[in-house]
């Protein structure tokens, strides 16, 4: 099969490029194990727009199969050129692809470098592409998978920056307000900062408001693009440890 020799070619280019102190220098960022050749996502990316042609031929069935089979795989790079190659699509990308995107992350993402891909890259151009897809989101924030709780807010991020949505932020960061993982905290300080640029009112108010307060970490990231005045009113007296 087409897919089957392309998937083969690819795999051949990775080892080939296997470099082993930088995947050990890579494993650095990561709390949990990542298991991968050691390649630069620099050249992910440019592996991505190689095949591109290729793919962008199949049908949709066999691309997304294609894809399916690199997360399969279990190594980091198969599953960052997955990413990589849908964004390629994004401006196709819609209500079928956004619950693919959701299966990927339930069933192959095990790190928060491929959760910030799948939800920044691919789930935001679905939402930007179908706004109503945001409804999926705040039922997200209760999942136990601690990636698609951060998906929940990395997907917004995109829309966030465009003013876009934010009743949606706020109720995704609300849900979030009482999750203990860092991740989750930082991904909702993130995307609460992203909003602020073009909602500035809007978000002062959110944060200084509703129970329990945010915690330092939310509070801290949401503060970073803040003008002085705003970063004081927010931080002012609204610490949960």
């Amino acid at each position: 099969m087409q897919g089957e020799q392309l998937l083969k070619q690819v795999r051949r280019q990775m080892e080939a490029l296997t470099d082993e102190r930088f995947q050990v220098a890579t494993q650095r960022f990561f709390k949990e194990p990542v298991i991968g050749y050691g390649i630069p996502c620099a050249e992910l990316r440019r592996m991505a727009a190689a095949i591109y042609p290729e793919v962008k031929a199949w049908p949709l069935a066999q691309r997304n199969l294609f894809c399916r089979r690199l997360w399969e795989s279990g190594m980091s790079e198969q599953g960052s050129l997955a990413i990589y190659l849908y964004k390629r699509f994004e401006r196709q990308c819609g209500v079928c692809e956004f619950h693919l995107f959701e299966k990927w992350i339930d069933r192959y993402v095990t790190n928060w470098g491929h959760c910030d891909g799948v939800a920044l890259y691919l789930l935001g151009a679905s939402v930007l592409n179908e706004p109503e897809l945001s409804a999926e989101l705040p039922a997200w924030t209760a999942s136990g998978n601690r990636w698609k709780r951060r998906a929940a807010a990395v997907a917004l991020v995109y829309p966030a920056r465009r003013g876009l949505q934010t009743g949606k932020v706020f109720q995704v960061a609300d849900g979030l307000r009482r999750d203990d993982d860092d991740l989750a905290r930082k991904a909702t300080g993130w995307l609460l900062k992203e909003t602020y640029k073009e909602r500035p009112k809007e978000t002062v108010r959110f944060l200084r408001t509703g129970t329990p307060p945010f915690s330092r970490l939310v509070l801290r990231y949401a503060a970073e693009k803040m003008t002085a005045e705003d970063r004081k009113v927010v931080l002012a007296g609204r610490v949960k440890i």
